[in-house]
């Protein structure tokens, strides 16, 4: 049975802490994300990179690389539609709380999952492998210990939401909160009603994404999504100009190893 749908207290009490913590600092995060991107861009392009690894080791990399992103890919989508996606428009479509909860959990367990094993297996090839070691900065430490930890603080969530019967449901609470984010009324007020677990799930979610655009993270946004639409190997011309008279070039595969049968000169059967 899911337990994961007990509504938000009532009488709910909003202090200062609150009120910097779930109305003044995600606007802060927001900040520093954006504009730190932007700084990032502008004066470190040549740093725009993941600085792979795998010329240096690539049989561990190999298992760890597709399960962390393929993982965590999953976990963003699950974390949009549980956020950005409100519950009665879920009910609309005849997903009603329990058959929610049920995609929700099984599903962004295995995700979740799977982004744990990746992480773990990128930092022990990272720890073991010499040269892999040595090629990892400070910066590249403290942004495994900040994603681990919003990794396991969002596990964390999950099993608490199956096991403690008093826990409230994120769909009244930190999803409200997440949308008027950013219609610039921050709902205070369902955030602070939240459980304990959502709220440091979320808290560590804001120090990662403020410590984003100061890491390799960063080559999130510009990741080469063309390339899962293009062949293999791309052949490009060096721009020579046309003979004149000659025949123009045919686009396409040209067999290796056998004269081209349309260029002039080349003899035919």
């Amino acid at each position: 049975m899911i337990l994961a749908d007990v509504p938000p207290p009532a009488d709910v009490q909003v202090g200062l802490g609150d009120v910097m913590l779930w109305g003044v600092l995600p606007y802060v995060v927001l900040a520093v994300l954006i504009l730190g991107s932007i700084w990032r861009y502008r004066y470190d392009q040549f740093g725009w990179t993941t600085r792979s690894s795998q010329l240096y080791e690539s049989r561990l990399l190999r298992v760890a690389s597709p399960l962390f992103h393929f993982g965590i890919l999953a976990v963003i989508v699950g974390h949009f539609v549980g956020l950005v996606i409100p519950k009665n428009w879920m009910d609309a479509i005849g997903v009603n709380e329990d058959r929610y909860h049920f995609f929700a959990l099984s599903v962004g367990s295995v995700a979740g999952f799977a982004t744990l094993v990746g992480i773990v297996l990128l930092i022990y090839r990272r720890r073991t492998t010499g040269p892999v070691f040595m090629a990892t900065t400070r910066n590249d430490k403290v942004m495994y210990i900040f994603l681990l930890a919003a990794i396991l603080a969002g596990l964390a969530t999950t099993v608490f939401s199956v096991f403690d019967a008093g826990i409230v449901n994120y769909r009244d609470t930190v999803a409200p909160w997440f949308r008027s984010i950013f219609i610039f009324q921050p709902d205070i007020t369902a955030m602070t009603g939240a459980s304990l677990s959502f709220k440091i799930h979320t808290l560590w979610g804001l120090a990662l994404f403020a410590l984003w655009p100061f890491t390799r993270l960063v080559h999130a946004f510009t990741a080469p999504v063309q390339y899962l639409f293009r062949p293999y190997i791309v052949y490009r011309s060096r721009g020579r100009r046309p003979v004149p008279g000659a025949a123009a070039p045919r686009r396409g595969w040209a067999p290796v190893g056998t004269p081209d049968r349309n260029r002039p000169g080349v003899p035919r059967d």
